[in-house]
């Protein structure tokens, strides 16, 4: 049976992070189970507040569940020390400020070091903590576009295009959350802190892998390929009574399945498509002649058929039909979380699982300021104290 202890329990984080990528790596701190407190400047009437939507919003929702949220000016010095307190006892911080901000809140990471020698700073930013561009603004499309991955994405000829999600924030998140699950197993062997940093340019080159790899070792500028795949033919996106598949059948077996499982023996017999490099040179054509066997059928049955044969295909959903995939709900994938005033929903569940512990949504994502005297009750404060740090603004 799991555990109801969870994995990460133990520590405790302090997430001055906004907008995607830095509260996606907190995400999996809190959804394992350390002590999150999300700290927040006190909202001040008519300012914007750093987040994509409101905080009622589906994106907010989903980021933001299990952890804690407090109010804290730290461009105020009694909230700045209020903070350097909370470090003391803190393991993480993570924060994804333009480089140059951190420096100016001085919650930098010799400063935070000087408090608490086994402090792990986590630092998220748009293209790096030093360098030309290290203070130029930095989001999502602007890294999908300087990691080459627009250059590559869309049909041959129709110009750049950006994925459907943020790829580069959420995959600089979760880099992000590796590397201080790294930096806190070498703490256990050498007792001491380290500052850990990522940035979206770097994860999305990253992300880019074997296309980058083609580049660097064989000089080879990969061009945009659509939905075919760049190297392994046929594998794209075929049409159907119904709809649409796809079909990965690259390799001389997949191919010999394929041929078996459409029925397709004059294509098998052709002698264009004998070898994976004729199949390569003639792809168009073969691509075409696949579709005319494709279209005789639902998408269901050429599912069902070439699965039986070991062609890997599936359907291509829309999202709602996504979730209502049977492997989709059996994964358990989406988390219920009740909301104060939202009620029961769900969200975005962790894309892991380990058999030892069972995370799932123990708090509802909060409101601003809404743990604020609790934390400090944890630190030491006597309510007339917290009164007075909230008339003064501090809070």
């Amino acid at each position: 049976m799991p555990s109801t202890k969870l994995p990460l329990e133990r520590y405790k984080v302090l997430d001055l992070t906004r907008v995607r990528s830095g509260p996606t790596a907190v995400k999996v701190l809190a959804d394992w189970g350390a002590d999150v407190v999300k700290v927040e400047m006190p909202p001040i009437p008519g300012q914007d507040d750093g987040y994509t939507g409101s905080r009622g919003s589906a994106d907010f929702q989903n980021l933001h569940r299990n952890k804690r949220s407090m109010t804290l000016n730290l461009k105020a010095v009694e909230g700045k020390n209020i903070f350097y307190q909370m470090v003391k006892e803190a393991d993480v911080v993570v924060e994804n400020y333009r480089p140059d901000v951190k420096n100016r809140l001085e919650i930098d990471f010799e400063t935070l070091k000087s408090i608490n020698p086994k402090i792990i700073l986590a630092s998220i930013s748009g293209f790096g903590q030093t360098g030309p561009y290290s203070k130029r603004p930095g989001v999502d499309q602007i890294a999908q576009g300087m990691g080459g991955f627009m250059s590559v994405t869309g049909l041959p000829g129709q110009g750049p295009v950006r994925a459907g999600t943020a790829i580069a924030d959420l995959t600089c998140g979760m880099n992000c959350a590796t590397a201080i699950l790294i930096a806190l197993l070498q703490r256990e062997e050498t007792g001491e802190g380290q500052w850990v940093c990522t940035s979206l340019l770097e994860s999305q080159i990253a992300l880019m892998d074997f296309q980058c790899a083609r580049y660097l070792i064989e000089n080879d500028v990969p061009p945009q390929a659509g939905n075919n795949h760049p190297k392994s033919t046929p594998t794209g996106v075929f049409p159907t009574a119904d709809g649409h598949i796809n079909i990965a059948a690259g390799g001389q077996q997949m191919w010999t399945r394929l041929c078996k499982g459409l029925g397709a023996k004059s294509l098998y017999e052709e002698p264009r498509y004998q070898t994976a490099a004729d199949r390569l040179e003639y792809r168009d054509e073969l691509n075409k002649a696949l579709s005319e066997y494709t279209e005789q059928r639902s998408s269901r049955e050429w599912v069902d058929i070439l699965n039986e044969v070991g062609v890997p295909c599936g359907p291509i959903y829309k999202i709602d039909e996504t979730f209502s995939d049977p492997q989709v709900e059996h994964l358990g994938i989406t988390w219920p979380m009740r909301s104060k005033d939202m009620g029961e929903f769900n969200v975005v569940g962790q894309p892991f699982s380990l058999s030892g512990s069972r995370p799932s949504v123990r708090r509802h994502t909060p409101e601003a300021g809404e743990h604020t005297d609790e934390v400090l009750a944890e630190f030491g404060y006597e309510n007339e104290q917290i009164l007075e740090l909230r008339a003064k603004g501090i809070i």
